[in-house]
């Protein structure tokens, strides 16, 4: 096994095949880069409070403080190891297994095609470019996930998931009170479930789509764009459900509180426009209760019909 202790700024270049990394700081930014070269490098560019220890074992590299283990992550709140910070690039080979544990601190993780694990107190996660699967845990940190194409799972209390041009075989998101945009743009079949308690969630469809939809809100607002979607629900619970070209794919949505938005992608030939003109843009069905959409005794124009079934309407 061979250590560096790192006090100051510093580079290191690592011969030896690395196959997985784990990573643990707290505050600051941590950076890792998969490329096609076959060494792995580090670069410590600031660095305040204790020193990070480096190891590498056999094919494991280590970037983490000695009192900030993986296990029990989450509940490393002690305030007194908050007085630190570091700021850490990586560049690995792109097929390395990759593990970030991030405490007040950003990370970003670009094309890796190995699976990434990362964990987050109160840092925000930017991935992009992921093909390999990808696990993510937060207690309020958010997540932006782009152009990732293999299989997403997510879970936190308060942070945000967005997911910009997702195509991969599978999006799973938890979250208490975070909200989720999700915009998918798929190979193939894809299994999309999303759960929040009070959370608002939005989701962009390709058109034409392929998915098996339910969607439901206790009693939040509904949007839906798709002609082939029922409606059902004027007062108090609202449900989407319905069946897009052969629903290969399936999706299901679930709030109590939350309201929830079906939006429509262009299609391919018109994908110069960043957003369908007839539909609405993702950033307002954060607030659905806007323009968008309507509930009570003001949304008569808008409503379903006596017989609980509607197209494209608000509610």
């Amino acid at each position: 096994m061979s250590e560096w202790s790192v006090a100051e700024p510093r580079k290191l270049t690592f011969d030896d095949p690395v196959r997985d990394l784990h990573v643990r700081i707290v505050n600051g930014t941590v950076n890792v880069v998969g490329t096609d070269e076959g060494s792995a490098r580090l670069q410590v560019s600031e660095i305040e409070g204790p020193p990070l220890v480096v190891t590498q074992e056999g094919g494991t590299l280590t970037v983490a403080y000695e009192d900030l283990p993986w296990k029990g992550f989450l509940k490393w709140l002690d305030r007194k190891g908050w007085r630190r910070s570091a700021v850490v690039s990586l560049a690995v080979p792109a097929d390395t297994r990759v593990e970030v544990g991030v405490v007040g601190a950003a990370a970003v993780v670009s094309g890796i095609r190995g699976a990434s694990v990362v964990k987050g107190v109160t840092g925000d996660t930017t991935l992009v470019a992921l093909s390999g699967p990808v696990r993510a845990d937060t207690v309020s940190g958010s997540l932006e996930a782009q152009a990732v194409t293999g299989d997403l799972r997510f879970n936190s209390v308060s942070g945000d998931l967005t997911v910009v041009e997702g195509s991969g075989p599978s999006v799973r998101a938890e979250s208490v009170s975070g909200s989720m945009i999700v915009d998918l743009d798929p190979d193939g079949p894809t299994d999309v479930r999303l759960t929040s308690v009070s959370g608002e969630i939005a989701i962009r469809l390709p058109h034409p789509a392929d998915a098996e939809v339910e969607a439901n809100t206790a009693s939040g607002t509904i949007s839906n764009a798709f002609d082939g979607l029922r409606v059902h629900g004027q007062w108090g619970a609202h449900k989407i459900t319905g069946r897009l070209g052969a629903g290969n794919g399936t999706l299901r949505a679930t709030t109590v509180s939350g309201s929830i938005a079906l939006l429509r992608r262009p299609q391919k030939e018109d994908e110069g426009t960043a957003w369908d003109a007839t539909e609405p843009d993702p950033a307002a069905s954060r607030h659905p209760s806007g323009d968008n959409s309507a509930s009570g005794p003001a949304a008569d124009a808008t409503s379903a019909p006596a017989d609980g079934t509607t197209d494209k309407k608000v509610l």
